[in-house]
């Protein structure tokens, strides 16, 4: 027998109410308790209702809010843990689910992962259609993956020739890794492959900046940016980047 509570894990997109699904305001309006970092619950506070008890997170401290939500469902409560674009892209579904599944199976609650649209459709729908053809996603944070790691997946994908869409590509703390991956693509493609820098997809303060491998600045990116990076599929129609199919 399952614990009473229900835990929903809710990707709330990029972060505008535009990009919200029905279903993430369906289950943010019916949690008892809301939890997430501070400024991803600003985000979907239009979302959030009366009487509800909300609990802001630090950054820094995912695992943390990811053991409270399970507990606070454990206890009975339906919970909503607010996760940026989609809970299961480098968001706070594993997190959650691995704190489930640490308990014994008849204390675990109920548990619905609710997805959101992720960084890199916001901000590829910005720039055209850079992902219409084959494409991958990876991390330029070294916080959780060994920076060794990620560059060995950088080199393996551009030689696999597909689009990336490098998230976390730069931030205060991190200032030269989307240097060092620029300089790692640059040695499988061409300087003139495309690049797409989007900050604040969706929200207010949005930039969308269109250069190329070889002319890309890192200062143009920071913590709130996706970087896309073309293959050799890539081209220009008009004022958008696409992928030919």
């Amino acid at each position: 027998m399952t614990a009473p509570g229900l835990l929903s894990v809710v990707g709330i997109g990029p972060g505008g109410r535009a990009h919200r699904t029905h279903a993430a305001d369906e289950a943010l309006g019916a949690a008892n308790v809301v939890i997430g970092y501070g400024p991803y619950l600003d985000q979907c506070a239009d979302a959030l209702a009366a009487g509800q008890r909300v609990v802001r997170g630090e950054m820094g401290d995912e695992a943390g809010r990811a053991a409270r939500a399970v507990d606070e469902a454990r206890a009975g409560a339906r919970v909503a843990l607010v996760s940026s674009g989609d809970a299961g892209v480098y968001g706070m579904a594993t997190l959650a689910l691995e704190a489930a599944a640490a308990l014994p199976e008849g204390d675990r609650p109920r548990i619905e992962v609710v997805p959101g649209v992720t960084a890199a459709l916001a901000a590829a729908a910005l720039l055209g259609s850079p992902l219409g053809h084959d494409f991958a996603c990876l991390t330029l944070s070294d916080v959780r993956t060994p920076w060794a790691d990620v560059e060995r997946r950088l080199h393996a994908l551009a030689a696999a020739d597909v689009a990336l869409a490098l998230y976390n590509p730069r931030s205060r703390g991190r200032p030269w890794q989307l240097g060092r991956a620029r300089d790692i693509l640059a040695g499988h493609r061409p300087g003139g492959t495309p690049v797409g820098v989007v900050t604040d997809a969706g929200r207010a303060g949005q930039r969308v900046t269109l250069t190329t491998l070889a002319e890309l600045d890192p200062a143009l990116a920071g913590m709130t940016s996706l970087v896309l990076v073309g293959a050799s599929t890539s081209r220009m129609a008009g004022p958008w980047l696409v992928a030919a199919r």
